[in-house]
């Protein structure tokens, strides 16, 4: 039964990775880590050191470390963190907690056999059971206290020895925070992989010879092995069924996930992409007629972003005839820049249309969830797409190009203002600009406190602060093209601190007279 389980769980365990928005997550996370410079740091350590004291395993946040902070510097915050938590968890049970601890551990048949093999080896015991899983991390740190084992023996021995295990954990959250991120090249993966394997080899080496040490010192010895008369306990049989039981339900819980992963892949926010140029620059050998929308723009919108929905309404004909347009829109045939204002233009057109649909509305979010972004109903150049698609599918990954954040309007006064004019490719660039700049003026979408040095921005950083960074290598170093002194205090020793102005999803009308 147990390889079965554990086939079960491992299979279980991928399944759901790959249907959850991990990748997600981790940007998000990682997100709101950079953006707390060494705050963010110390939180992390210190939710270690308060999960280790509550028993709470240590390994899925070892692991996060690893994807969030890099290998070096992860193993350096885990590495202190769990050090922390064992000194504290030492000294608790040794001075605050005795009485309490010594009732735990009387239950505990191993501690017996423990007890008697540190009072022979002292601090080598205690090295040697870090390398073996024969005592939890948690329990043991508590246990420890009530030997003979002095302090600080106890802790330079449990931070060496507890070295390899953080490492090979930091490393497979590393690896997995580099596949979800995107792809490699096959160098990086072979050096990747013979990282990790040389580690885990390390690992399992140390452990195997820490684990016969510890037989020859009779810690697995009679004290450790379970009573004869357990074998016929009423709860042995429930025991024994736990495992299964869990890799079933794991496994269950995993299809369930895949069946589910066009709901799930938004669970966390916008999906992560990698961004390229995916079209010639060459000159425009052809344009899509766009008059019809510019039209519109420029009778129902404001040039603060404020739309007049009630107009649009009674010219619902003429957006419609443009909408309609675009179905038979010469995509293929499109150059770069026009290809852009084409699925720009569509966007906000398509995403105006909904709500005159639903209106009145006071919130874009007022509209079920299953006929907003992911419904399929919008025609584009012979195809059939969703507002989702159309920005994470056709530009987001397609165009190098992270203004589109400022272009794209879903409807809502937290977005970018809707231009009062339509996008063209000849003026793309400039009207992207023009966007960008407007938006790094005003207090809606950013503010900048000099005295505190806090930089505050629209939640479309945080959502996709992975297209930013890879235009420019940070978020903050996005923003300081349009702002000179966030650019000045970036260079400065202390970088700027962010927090997020909270995103306003009231509907972007324009307030009547």
């Amino acid at each position: 039964m147990r390889p079965a389980s554990a086939l079960l769980l491992v299979t279980g365990v991928l399944a759901a990775l790959r249907a959850l928005p991990v990748d997600v997550a981790l940007t998000h996370l990682q997100s709101r880590v950079a953006g707390a410079g060494i705050v963010g740091i110390l939180a992390f350590g210190a939710a270690y050191v308060a999960a280790a004291l509550l028993f709470v395993p240590g390994s899925a946040l070892t692991a996060a470390a690893g994807a969030l902070f890099g290998p070096l510097t992860g193993t350096l915050v885990v590495s202190a963190a769990s050090t922390a938590a064992a000194a504290l968890a030492f000294l608790a049970a040794r001075h605050a907690a005795r009485a309490r601890v010594e009732t735990m551990a009387s239950g505990y048949r191993v501690f017996r056999a423990v007890d008697r093999a540190i009072a022979e080896g002292g601090w080598k015991v205690v090295g040697l059971l870090r390398l073996s899983p024969a005592m939890p991390f948690s329990a043991g740190n508590y246990l420890f206290g009530l030997t003979a084992v002095r302090f600080w023996p106890y802790v330079l021995a449990s931070w060496a020895f507890m070295l390899p295990g953080t490492l090979l954990y930091v490393w497979l959250g590393h690896a997995g925070g580099l596949a979800a991120g995107g792809s490699r090249s096959a160098p990086e993966w072979a050096l990747l992989g013979a990282g990790l394997a040389a580690t885990a080899a390390v690992t399992w080496y140390l452990a195997r010879r820490a684990r016969r040490t510890l037989e020859g010192q009779d810690v697995s010895g009679p004290a450790a092995q379970v009573d004869e008369q357990d074998v016929g306990h009423p709860t042995a049989g429930a025991r024994a069924a736990l495992l299964p039981l869990t890799a079933i339900l794991v496994f269950t819980g995993g299809l369930f996930a895949q069946s589910r992963r066009d709901t799930l892949t938004y669970l966390f926010g916008p999906p992560v992409v990698s961004a390229r140029e995916a079209y010639a620059e060459a000159p425009e050998t052809a344009a899509f007629d766009h008059t019809p929308f510019d039209a519109l723009l420029k009778r129902h919108v404001a040039e603060g972003g404020e739309v007049d929905y009630e107009g649009l309404r009674r010219d619902a004909s003429a957006l419609d005839g443009y909408i309609s347009g675009l179905e038979e829109a010469p995509f293929a045939a499109l150059g770069r820049d026009e290809k852009l204002a084409l699925l720009i233009n569509a966007y906000n057109a398509f995403t105006v249309r909904l709500i005159l649909d639903h209106w009145p509305v006071a919130s874009i979010r007022d509209i079920p969830a299953g006929k907003r972004w992911r419904d399929r109903r919008w025609r584009l150049g012979g195809r059939t797409l969703s507002l989702d698609q159309i920005e994470h599918e056709e530009v987001r990954p397609r165009f190098r190009e992270p203004r589109v954040h400022f272009a794209l309007v879903c409807a809502a006064r937290g977005c970018p203002p809707l231009r009062p004019e339509a996008y063209a490719g000849a003026r793309i660039d400039v009207q992207l600009e023009d966007q960008a700049r407007y938006v790094h003026s005003q207090p809606r979408w950013f503010r900048w406190d000099e005295a505190s040095r806090t930089v505050h921005l629209t939640e479309l950083y945080r959502w996709y602060g992975g297209d930013f960074e890879h235009e420019a290598g940070s978020v903050l170093r996005f923003v300081g093209r349009y702002v000179p002194p966030v650019r000045g205090a970036i260079e400065a020793v202390r970088a700027p601190r962010i927090q997020w102005i909270p995103y306003d999803w009231s509907l972007n009308t324009k307030a009547k007279q």
